[in-house]
Formats: C-alpha cells, structure tokens, sequence
C-alpha cells in the first residue's frame, strides 16, 4: 500500500513540478529498493510496511541530525533543506502517538510482557515494535520505558 502511495506521490510531484518533493520521493524509492535488494540477496522476501515504517523513521533521524549540523556550522539554508525533506518523509508515516498514548502503550506492553525490571527493557521494545511500528518514536520511547521500569 505505502509502495503505491510513493509512486502516485512522485507521479504527482512531477505533474506539479514540485522539484523538492519528487527528489525525496525519489530517494525514498531507492533507499527502499536497495533495502529490497539486500533482503533477497540474504534469501527474504520485499520489505514489508514496518520495515518500510523502520526505514522513513531512520531517514527522518538522518536528516535532523544533519540538520543541526549544518546550523552549528552556520549553514541556514542547507538545514532548511534538511528539515523539508524531513518534513515530506515524515508524510509518509502514519500519524505518530502522542505522550499519553505513548505511555499507555509502553504500560500496556510493560503488563503483556510481564517485564519488572530495566533488564526486561528488550522484550518491552520489541513488542511496542511488534505492534506499533511507525506510530513512535524508538528513541524517545525507550527512555519512558526505562523510566517505569526502574520505578
């Protein structure tokens, strides 16, 4: 489904002339096509929409992080453009939860998983990867986790 949005996205953008779009969107495609090329090198099948999610989620990160490097380095304009391709990237994700959601969930999966301690803190991740992938942020959500898990 994602994989027919993103053409339909690009068919768009060129219809447009929306250059900054369709050379995102481009990018997307070949970073998902080379993703798609390593799992059948290793003998698995396409990447599925979590994996998809995975992916957009680790482009979003690497332009951000560029970003703040580009302003400490007094690059205004290449932040900017750092920032709106993060910005069409994230376009792409459904829409993320928020804290309270994201609280319940890591409580909910605390409970499933039966999980007491800091050291449980894998099997928590991964079933809220299991079952909300795309919707969150990995990185904030594990400092909530270890949180309430350390008390």
């Amino acid at each position: 489904m994602l994989r027919e949005r993103l053409t339909a996205e690009m068919k768009e953008a060129m219809k447009a002339g929306d250059k900054a779009k369709l050379a995102t969107v481009r990018m997307i495609q070949a970073a998902l096509k080379d993703k798609d090329i390593e799992a059948r090198g290793l003998g698995k099948e396409p990447a599925s929409e979590e994996e998809i999610f995975a992916l957009l989620q680790k482009m979003i990160k690497q332009r951000n992080e560029s970003a703040a490097v580009y302003e400490q380095g007094g690059r205004p304009e290449l932040a900017g453009a750092e920032k709106a391709e993060a910005a069409i990237v994230a376009s792409f994700l459904p829409r993320q939860m928020d804290e309270a959601e994201t609280r319940a969930a890591v409580e909910a999966a605390i409970a499933q998983t039966g999980a007491a301690s800091p050291k449980d803190m894998g099997k928590v991740i991964a079933a809220l990867k299991a079952s909300h992938a795309g919707r969150m942020d990995f990185s904030k959500v594990s400092g909530v986790v270890k949180g309430l898990l350390a008390g």
